[in-house]
């Protein structure tokens, strides 16, 4: 008699049904589990016979087989124990065989029969969802889990309460969803003196998700600016949140068993390598552009990453998504982020600063700037100069908008962007429009077509260029709750995408 337990296998976000299936048969005392199992799946028998030994449940002196179908799928992780574990006590008749059949299981189980947390709760739940089946997982796990409203899940902290739930003596309470209460940085634009240009900047990319890079002088205020981003970002839409934390949950980020409306903010150091950053390594894991999905990926000190770590970003900015590529896998993630780089105008730095200029002006400029090539550099919406303050300016009081203020700005914007595009699902934000659909929503007045072709003329924008001025020009009038791109706006976009570089 085979009894059935269903688990996951993850491949990237997606969350794949497994049939754990298990057979106890008359012969030589034997456990084995077959079906592509890696090493932390074959070392379950072990954790699941200490684990009933713990409960004074002694295995049948027979033969155990356990099979993880569809066989060919490979099977990664400490997670299958517990689906194991559950078919195996449905096939000695200890629990229910059709309660074992109509729940989807994971988990890890230590040597005295607790349940540890594992990795991707949030995904199996979806996968739990779809099946029409019970999420059974360890109660750590059950407040990330829950979180998916499409079915129940049931949150246990050992073994021995499993099948004290299934046997009808102690029922496990459903588990209850919690969030993340978004925690406050007190980090303020208006605590950046100065800089109103840039400022400026953000708060359009803020707003319509648009790829900026700052250039400076050291100690110009770049990385202050881009800390502060996050506090005028609206938060995360049920949808983003889902996705965002969906991949968290993978790489297990999420803490307190929460969710958080906060959107992320990754700011990966220069020597990352480029598994790092795209994905990659033992079993495809995101990398930090996805980790950055829905929201921000800061890179400072943008040149001094490696050239072939920076050319795997062009792809991903236009089309949002990456393919983990490896011998084994080919895996999916989602990277729909908003790219915040800064850089220094040269090696030195201070290019730029007449009081400190460096000897090799321009080629040292040119050289350390050249290392961000131009298809790149053409996928910047925003370049914006970063001037040296004063010290003398340091000792005025705060100016400008607070973030509360920009924030609100910010809001109306998307709220406008939310609208307009609520009947095309694969268009959230003004960065994302393409073809008729750009046509006809960010086509500008005849000055402003005026001008804008000139500027192409001039400067020779590329075809990626121009729609891109048209897409942050449309930003801009949305800021100004324009329902039409005029002048004002192409040029002030303009100004950005003319801003740093000869690159367009």
């Amino acid at each position: 008699m085979v009894a059935r337990a269903y688990t996951v296998a993850f491949e990237g976000v997606e969350a794949r049904i497994v049939e754990v299936q298990c057979a106890v048969a008359p012969g030589m005392p034997y456990f084995g589990i077959v079906g592509l199992a890696d090493k932390a799946v074959s070392e379950a028998k072990e954790r699941v016979r200490a684990a009933m030994a713990a409960m004074s449940i002694a295995l049948p002196s027979k033969r155990i087989m356990v099979n993880l179908s569809p066989a060919d799928l490979p099977k990664e992780g400490s997670h299958f124990d517990l689906p194991i574990a559950l078919a195996l006590l449905a096939a000695l008749d200890i629990i229910p065989k059709d309660a074992a059949e109509s729940t989807v299981a994971l988990g890890e189980l230590s040597l005295d029969g607790r349940l540890i947390a594992v990795l991707g709760a949030l995904p199996a739940a979806m996968a739990a969802a779809e099946a029409d089946r019970i999420l059974l997982c360890p109660k750590a796990c059950g407040a990330e889990a829950a979180w998916v409203g499409a079915t129940q899940v049931l949150a246990a902290a050992t073994l021995n309460d499993v099948v004290r739930h299934y046997t009808g003596q102690i029922p496990i309470t459903p588990a209850e969803a919690g969030e993340v209460a978004a925690e406050s940085t007190g980090r303020d634009f208006r605590d950046v003196k100065g800089q109103e240009r840039a400022k400026r900047a953000l708060e359009i990319a803020a707003s319509g998700r648009h790829h900026a890079l700052m250039v400076g002088t050291p100690g110009s205020g770049k990385s202050m600016l881009a800390a502060r981003l996050p506090g005028i970002l609206p938060p995360l839409s049920a949808q983003e949140a889902l996705e965002t934390s969906m991949i968290h949950s993978l790489a297990g980020l999420l803490s307190e068993g929460g969710i958080s409306r906060a959107r992320p903010f990754r700011e990966p150091h220069h020597t990352a390598s480029m598994a790092a950053i795209v994905g990659g390594g033992k079993g495809a894991k995101p990398g930090e552009i996805s980790l950055a999905h829905n929201g921000v990926l800061f890179m400072d000190e943008f040149p001094e990453f490696p050239r072939a770590v920076l050319e795997t970003l062009r792809q991903p900015i236009e089309t949002g998504e990456i393919m983990v590529a490896r011998a084994n896998a080919h895996i999916r993630y989602p990277c729909r982020f908003l790219l915040i780089a800064a850089a220094n105008p040269c090696k030195c730095g201070y290019m730029s600063d007449p009081a400190r200029a460096c000897a090799k002006v321009p080629i040292c400029g040119e050289d350390y700037l050249g290392r961000i090539s131009g298809p790149l550099m053409d996928r910047f919406d925003l370049r914006v100069e970063v001037p040296p303050v004063a010290y003398t300016d340091l000792d005025l009081p705060s100016s400008g908008d607070s973030s509360a203020t920009v924030a609100a700005r910010v809001q109306a914007a998307r709220a406008l962007q939310t609208a307009r595009f609520r009947s095309t699902p694969n268009t959230r934000v003004n960065a994302d429009m393409e073809g008729s659909l750009l046509e006809q929503v960010a086509s500008p007045d005849p000055e402003g077509r005026d001008l804008l072709a000139k500027v192409a003329e001039r400067f020779g924008l590329s075809a990626r260029g121009y729609h891109r001025v048209l897409r942050v020009a449309r930003t801009i009038a949305d800021l100004d709750a324009s329902p039409t791109v005029r002048l004002p706006h192409i040029a002030e976009a303009v100004s950005y995408r003319l801003a740093v570089g000869a690159k367009n």
